[in-house]
């Protein structure tokens, strides 16, 4: 029996060690990559009137009406100004695009009383009616229209005290033979109206489309 238990014992002491359990080790986590934040870019619009067409004065005094007529004046994509200062065979009628910049000049016409030499310079300005002479001030576009006597138009709200009698004297945009090149060729100088923007017929169906409803013309001398 004694024997018997040392063997027993003897077994159990030279019996093999359970294996050894090895716990593998993950490295660390990389932390949290820190938010990236994309500043926003700058976008610069174009120059207004790269190429100088417009008289400073007079785009400076249309920015700060668009700005005073704000109710009257939704549309700021584009604008139209006259320049009465500048000889009626001159292009002095400006369609400036206010989001690309550029300026398409055309002719316009004076009204025959602001001319009564018929110099092709308009000297004297008036809002009665009757007066048959042009207006200054800002207008706002009152859509496309059409009449009995000068056909296609396009119609103007007078804004200021200078011209706020425009739709009561027909102050109108329309085309006329006497703002036609033709004209302008024989003569050397445009013909007068009744003080509504005259323009060549060719030009009118452009600005029936764009000049729409609700847009600046502003007319200064």
């Amino acid at each position: 029996m004694i024997l018997g238990g040392s063997a027993m014992l003897a077994g159990c002491a030279t019996a093999a060690p359970p294996p050894l359990v090895t716990v593998a080790t993950l490295p660390p986590a990389p932390p949290p990559p820190r938010p990236t934040f994309t500043p926003a870019v700058q976008v610069t619009p174009p120059p207004l009137d790269p190429q100088r067409l417009v008289r400073p004065e007079l785009m400076s005094r249309a920015m700060a009406a668009l700005d005073i007529h704000h109710e009257r004046l939704p549309l700021r994509d584009r604008m139209y100004l006259v320049d009465f200062q500048r000889f009626s065979g001159e292009h002095r009628l400006y369609e400036v695009d206010l989001i690309g910049g550029r300026v398409t000049p055309l002719r316009t016409t004076h009204g025959r009383g602001s001319d009564p030499e018929h110099s092709g310079f308009a000297r004297r300005f008036s809002n009665e009616p009757e007066s048959y002479m042009s207006s200054v001030g800002a207008y706002a576009t009152a859509g496309a229209s059409w009449g009995p006597q000068q056909g296609p138009n396009v119609l103007l709200d007078g804004l200021e005290y200078t011209n706020n009698l425009a739709r009561e004297r027909a102050i109108i945009v329309h085309g006329a033979d006497y703002a036609d090149p033709e004209f302008l060729e024989r003569e050397g100088k445009l013909g007068r109206s009744y003080g509504c923007f005259s323009t060549a017929h060719a030009d009118l169906p452009m600005l029936r489309e764009r000049m729409g409803q609700g847009r600046l013309l502003f007319a200064f001398a």
